[in-house]
C-alpha cells in the first residue's frame, strides 16, 4: 500500500485542456484527507492548475476561477503573423492578478516544475526556476494554436507534445511515490512518442493513477465545467478509498 503521506509524495497532473478541471476535484478530496504533496509537476493546463496549487490557493477558489473563466484570459491574437494563431501573452496579465505578481519559481511555497517540449531536441523541457508566468507560458503553447515561447535559449511549446502526463519527469525529480491524475491521452505525435514509456511507469508500485471520467467531453468545451470537476472528485475518492 502505497504511503500518501509520506515526505517525497509528488503530485503529477497531465494536460488536456478544459479537461483539467477536474485536478481541481482531484486537488479537494486531497485536502480533506490531508494528503500533502511535497512537489507538483504540470503539463499544459495541469500546470496551471498544479502552479496555483503551490501558491496555495485554495481549489474552492481554484474551481470559482475555472466557471469563469474566459478564452480571452489565456490567449490574443498576436500583431505580427508568424507560427500559431495565438500568443499566450495575455496569460501574463491573468497569472499575475491571480498570484499577485510574478514569482520565481523557485521562492514557491511548495516545490513546482512546469513540463514544456523542447523545439529544438524534442524532448521534455523541464523548468523549475525562473519566472512563473514565462513557464506557464511556454506549457500551455498548443503547436498551431499558439506562438513558440523563446525562453534561456530554447523555442518551448506545449509539454503535451513529450510529457501529456509527466511522470518520468516527475519521477526523475525524485518524487516518490507519485500521484498522477490523467485526464487525456498522450499525443504521441510522431517524433514525440511517449505512451509506451508513460505507460510502463504507470504501473511502477509507487505511483497511483486517477483517471477521471470524462468521456463525450472534448478539450475545449466550456459548458457544465462543474461536472468535470466532479469527475475528478469521483475518481479521486474512488482511487484513494482505503
Amino acid at each position: 500500500m502505497i504511503d500518501l503521506h509520506a515526505p517525497g509524495l509528488g503530485l503529477c497532473l497531465g494536460g488536456g485542456g478544459t479537461l483539467a478541471g477536474a485536478h481541481i476535484g482531484v486537488l479537494k478530496v486531497l485536502r480533506e484527507r490531508g494528503i500533502a504533496p511535497a512537489m507538483v509537476v504540470g503539463t499544459s493546463a495541469g500546470a496551471l492548475v498544479g502552479a496555483a496549487y503551490a501558491m496555495g490557493i485554495d481549489p474552492e477558489r481554484l474551481e470559482e476561477l475555472l466557471l469563469d473563466v474566459r478564452w480571452q484570459d489565456v490567449a490574443s491574437v498576436p500583431w505580427r503573423p508568424g507560427f500559431g494563431l495565438l500568443d499566450a501573452e495575455a496569460l501574463r496579465a491573468s497569472v499575475i492578478d491571480l498570484i499577485g505578481g510574478d514569482v520565481l519559481i523557485e521562492d514557491m511555497p511548495v516545490r513546482f516544475a512546469a513540463v514544456a517540449t523542447d523545439l529544438g531536441s524534442r524532448r521534455a523541457a523541464v523548468i523549475e526556476r525562473g519566472s512563473l508566468v514565462d513557464a506557464l507560458r511556454a506549457s500551455i503553447s498548443v503547436p498551431g494554436l499558439f506562438r513558440p515561447v523563446p525562453l534561456e535559449g530554447r523555442r518551448l511549446l506545449d509539454g503535451g507534445l513529450k510529457a501529456n502526463l509527466p511522470l518520468e519527469e516527475t519521477l526523475a525529480l525524485g518524487a516518490s511515490p507519485v500521484i498522477a491524475v490523467r485526464v487525456a491521452p498522450d499525443w504521441d505525435v510522431p517524433g514525440y512518442s511517449s505512451s509506451r514509456t508513460v505507460r510502463a511507469l504507470e504501473s511502477r508500485p509507487d505511483v497511483v493513477v486517477i483517471s477521471p471520467d470524462l468521456r463525450g467531453r472534448t478539450w475545449w468545451q466550456t459548458r457544465n465545467l462543474d461536472r468535470v470537476v466532479e469527475a475528478g472528485r469521483a475518481a479521486a475518492e474512488a482511487t484513494l478509498a482505503g
